[in-house]
């Protein structure tokens, strides 16, 4: 299999995430087909696991934010950084952001992007790039769930501090493990419903949080 936005037609339904109704995203609706078929792409082409397919609570915080207070991201150029699903990107560009652009390490992730903004029709420019070290050139950016892992949030946490110098960084976390202790100024909390077959409980609070840049 060769076609990106084709396996994510094939894996998922176009439906709505409980926080955003507004928006359309094509999710997975079983978890273990899509993690099944996704092993099987894995063999062949090095494919990271879907994370796309699914509206996690942090992207779905940051997106009900951005609708909820569209002033915050008009007229601003707006990142979504390791943007998955694209949900906060597609609330952005819906809200009224100058520019948007949502990216992934994931080539599938961008498929899935690029296929939501559509849904939507908002205007979100989708890329597969590894992002971290590039000088910024966006007024906000945007993490929803970045923190899961040690080595993720060690290798992009420097570079977001360094961000935060001259734009506004946003970390919508529901409480994981290695989220920072020290430098995030919180504004925003919300309540999430989830599903136990994603977390260990029906629902997230996430918190929303200003990264501070490196002291």
């Amino acid at each position: 299999m060769t076609d990106a936005a084709g396996f994510v037609r094939a894996n998922t339904i176009l439906t709505r995430a409980p926080l955003l109704p507004e928006i359309a995203l094509h999710l997975a609706s079983e978890i273990t087909p899509i993690w099944q078929a996704t092993e099987a792409w894995l063999a062949e082409t090095g494919t990271e696991p879907p994370f796309w397919a699914f509206a996690w609570p942090g992207g779905q915080a940051l997106a009900r934010h951005i609708l909820d207070h569209p002033a915050t991201v008009a007229g601003r150029r707006v990142l979504d950084f390791a943007a998955g699903c694209g949900i906060a990107a597609i609330a952005a560009a819906l809200a009224g952001a100058a520019s948007v652009e949502a990216v992934e390490i994931d080539p599938i992730a961008t498929a899935a992007v690029h296929l939501n903004a559509a849904a939507n029709a908002a205007a979100v420019i989708a890329r597969t790039a590894d992002l971290v070290g590039a000088s910024c050139r966006w007024d906000l950016i945007l993490c929803g769930d970045v923190c899961y892992e040690a080595p993720m949030t060690g290798h992009i946490l420097p570079w977001l501090r360094t961000l935060a110098a001259t734009a506004e960084v946003w970390v919508a976390d529901p409480g994981r493990a290695y989220l920072p202790r020290q430098g995030l100024a919180p504004f925003a909390r919300y309540t999430v419903p989830t599903t136990t077959e994603l977390e260990d409980r029906v629902e997230r609070v996430v918190t929303i949080g200003r990264l501070a840049p490196a002291p």
